[in-house]
């Protein structure tokens, strides 16, 4: 894939890459943490000059927490949906957002910071490759969607950077974190983006618990309404458990 994709041609081979990838999404994975009341969480403010370049997965807040992580998106259908489904719930998320993707959703981007979710780059096109790029493509990727992201939101800047498929290298690492962003790595992958049904993306979670707190979800991709309704069952249960809702450590 290539910066000069067409959108229709990005969404192809976005979408083809995820699917040819999955043991790629199993080698990324690690940790999810649970937090307070969303207005207690904060996501504004000046940002670290450098933050670590090491991939994260703990939670921010520590104790019983996961950390619910959604990539691929924003989608004018099924962001709005989701972020229904974590405000009926007090819950928070972290938007891997996809750059082209955040641009032409930018009603959706500020719906995401209002209410106090945080925002992560998952680069311009989604290029599950990218650690056989060069480095040079690998830091276009990387800022030129923090760009994007960052004046979709209204000035609001990401604050991790996920690499599509995990596919970190020493210098992304480098690159997003010198930008502020850390990388942001999974413990639980739903499996969601394959659709495989309600019921299994919600047993993969609840087997997939002992790994760690960070989960990985999708709003992006397509149709989301497994996600959408496994979430609906999956965070009122997950309260019922003793977790509460957090951040990945930056």
């Amino acid at each position: 894939m290539t910066i000069a994709l067409t959108a229709a041609g990005l969404l192809t081979c976005l979408w083809s890459a995820h699917t040819g990838e999955t043991n790629r999404h199993a080698s990324a994975a690690i940790g999810k943490g649970s937090g307070a009341a969303r207005a207690a969480i904060p996501h504004r403010g000046t940002l670290p000059v450098k933050v670590s370049p090491e991939i994260t997965h703990t939670a921010e807040s520590g104790g019983k927490a996961v950390n619910i992580t959604i990539d691929d998106g924003p989608d004018p259908v099924w962001t709005p949906k989701i972020l229904q489904v974590l405000h009926d719930n007090g819950a928070h998320a972290t938007f891997c957002m996809i750059g082209p993707h955040a641009a032409e959703n930018s009603a959706v981007v500020k719906k995401i910071v209002a209410d106090d979710d945080r925002l992560c780059d998952h680069t311009v096109s989604h290029n599950m490759r990218m650690n056989h790029r060069s480095d040079a493509y690998q830091k276009s990727q990387i800022l030129d969607a923090e760009r994007m992201i960052q004046q979709a939101s209204g000035g609001v800047a990401p604050m991790y950077y996920r690499a599509p498929g995990g596919a970190f290298t020493p210098y992304s690492r480098q690159v997003a974190a010198t930008h502020g962003m850390r990388p942001l790595g999974w413990n639980i992958d739903s499996k969601d983006f394959y659709r495989p049904g309600v019921n299994a993306i919600i047993n993969t979670v609840k087997y997939e618990l002992r790994n760690g707190p960070t989960i990985l979800f999708h709003d992006g991709g397509g149709n989301r309404s497994q996600t959408y309704e496994a979430l609906k069952q999956l965070l009122p249960w997950l309260k019922t458990q003793g977790y509460t809702f957090s951040f990945p450590v930056r």
